[in-house]
């Protein structure tokens, strides 16, 4: 019998989804939603963006294929409820969660997209549609304003990582540096910004003409 193992790529893929998967539920239980309200936040969270960019791309979304994906979300389900008491004690519990969900999968929407012979610049932007869509589509279903309409920086930490990842390619990196690289440039990105308050420049208020 054999035995194939994940590749590196889908490993990050996987960790990705647990990741998000947590950080969706335990922001529900923070809501006080139900179980299975808690499930599909932290579904939505964890492969919503990547649905979105296999639409985009026109192939399968990976979790229709790969059942693997809703056993990471079950069990990112069963964490929280096993360590609930111990997540609520830490504040970042969500944002370092998504922070890693962030980088993780920015790197895996680039290297799918650069998989199927799309441009750098597509890669790019579907690396940041994987990324920060699942927090998209949560925060809507929470009833909260989407991350990407602040002024904090998270969307752009993705577009970013994905020029971290072209230029580590571009220098012929392996490809598994390149996406350790990129993807902790991400994680790092998020972090520091929010510690040291960078944000985007926000657009001065035009007044409606009388």
């Amino acid at each position: 019998m054999n035995i194939e193992f994940p590749s590196f790529v889908e490993v990050l893929d996987f960790l990705g989804t647990f990741a998000f998967a947590t950080s969706g539920v335990r922001l529900a239980a923070n809501r006080r939603y139900d179980w299975f309200g808690a499930l599909i936040a932290g579904a939505a969270t964890a492969i919503g963006g990547g649905t979105l960019r296999d639409i985009l791309l026109n192939v399968t979304p990976a979790w229709m294929s790969n059942p693997v994906y809703i056993i990471w979300i079950i069990l990112a389900m069963a964490f929280v409820l096993r360590y609930a008491k111990y997540l609520l004690q830490f504040n970042y519990t969500i944002f370092i969660l998504d922070s890693i969900g962030l980088g993780l999968f920015t790197v895996v929407g680039f290297d799918k997209a650069i998989s199927l012979g799309m441009s750098t610049w597509v890669a790019i932007i579907m690396g940041a549609i994987t990324g920060a869509g699942g927090g998209v589509i949560r925060d809507l279903l929470l009833n909260k304003t989407p991350m990407i309409f602040q002024k904090e920086i998270y969307a752009m930490a993705c577009v970013a990582g994905g020029f971290v990842y072209w230029g580590c390619l571009e220098i012929y990196l392996p490809v598994y540096i390149a996406q350790i690289l990129a993807g902790t440039f991400v994680v790092l990105l998020r972090i520091a910004t929010v510690k040291y308050n960078i944000t985007l420049p926000i657009l001065p208020q035009i007044d409606h003409e009388p």
